[in-house]
């Protein structure tokens, strides 16, 4: 098999602070706001660090010279936010036991989160907000993992979503 990795550039996560899933459930776990944090934490996302720890993730490891996945930056790129898509730890915020949080996929948040600035989209955007789509899935779900399994970005999307009720 052959095993590389899916690069984005570091420097996307340097332009903007990390603040870490906590400090986004201030706001995101309110049933009128759309119960997000509750979202991620039933989800696989949010297991994304402890899977590293099940004897079936150190066998796979083990066939790539890997002796602990949970402390590999060639894992935690796509099992913690706190890598960013990159083998490197960009941010001390947040611990790589989150999993893939809030941030993988919206961006480093501390320039966004207020509140004043949430309540408008163009402005959140311009202060590192990112609106997730395929492509964002696909930083991690692709053919360079070592356990790849076919992907619907459509099908999955639907076990994630986590919308701001109208």
């Amino acid at each position: 098999m052959n095993f590389t990795f899916f690069a984005v550039p570091v420097a996307m996560a340097l332009d903007h602070e990390f603040a870490g899933a906590t400090k986004c459930s201030m706001c995101h776990k309110k049933v009128e706001q759309g119960e997000q944090f509750r979202i991620w934490q039933e989800s696989k996302h949010a297991k994304a660090f402890e899977t590293l720890g099940t004897p079936a993730a150190k066998e796979v490891a083990a066939k790539f010279g890997i002796s602990d996945p949970q402390t590999s930056g060639k894992c935690l790129k796509c099992h913690a936010t706190a890598f960013w898509f990159s083998e490197e730890k960009v941010s001390e915020a947040i611990p790589v036991e989150e999993g893939v949080s809030c941030e993988s996929c919206h961006g480093p948040g501390k320039d966004y989160m207020k509140k004043s600035v949430m309540q408008d989209r163009e402005t959140a955007v311009a202060e590192g907000l990112l609106i997730p789509n395929e492509q964002t899935c696909r930083k991690c779900h692709n053919e360079e993992s070592p356990v790849f399994k076919p992907f619907d970005y459509n099908e999955r999307w639907g076990e994630i979503k986590h919308s701001v009720p109208q």
